[in-house]
């Protein structure tokens, strides 16, 4: 059995698979691209949850990348929304808990959803997270000696030299952050 569907920027195909579900993803903007497949046990919970990241640049225009404590590689600052609070509230917060600064909220850059670059795999769930990703400006100055529970470290990188071990990210990440449409992007 075989669904499909076709939105704006990309088309997604489900196939049933005697053994599991395949989500099975072609981009439609980039049809050099492989073939993105995620594999779905179907013994597993799904969930569906919000999520807030954001893209801090300095004055150099440089960016403010997280080496994560669990993965071992770098990302924007990212993190869930907490019941009560809006996305706004909680990219702010996040930036505080994670750089421990405070920050501003710039703009709204886009809500991300594809399954291909939103979707985590825990022991116990799979969850794919719907991302609000905003730029932001941190009020005082990064400490150079930040570390916690999440954190190993930060470090800023100019655009053309960010590390190779990046994090599961939106491949778009950086070229709509960078945009000047002034429009959000629904990717």
């Amino acid at each position: 059995m075989q669904l499909s569907g076709c939105a704006r920027d990309f088309k997604k195909e489900i196939v049933i698979h005697p053994r599991q579900p395949v989500l099975k993803m072609r981009l439609c903007f980039q049809e050099r691209e492989p073939d993105l497949v995620l594999y779905l046990p179907s013994h597993m919970k799904k969930e569906i949850l919000p999520a807030v990241s954001a893209i801090i640049l300095n004055e150099k225009r440089e960016i403010l990348m997280q080496k994560r404590t669990d993965t071992k590689k770098w990302c924007i600052i990212s993190g869930h929304v907490e019941f009560g609070e809006t996305v706004e509230e909680a990219i702010i917060r996040e930036v505080q808990e994670e750089a421990d600064v405070l920050c501003e909220v710039i703009r709204l850059i886009g809500v991300y959803s594809s399954p291909a670059y939103t979707t985590y795999y825990y022991d116990d769930r799979i969850v794919q997270y719907v991302v609000s990703y905003f730029e932001v400006r941190l009020l005082a100055p990064l400490q150079s000696d930040i570390t916690n529970a999440e954190t190993e470290t930060f470090s800023y990188f100019p655009l053309n030299a960010l590390p190779e071990n990046i994090d599961l990210i939106n491949p778009f990440w950086l070229t709509d952050a960078l945009a000047e449409s002034g429009k959000a992007f629904i990717r």
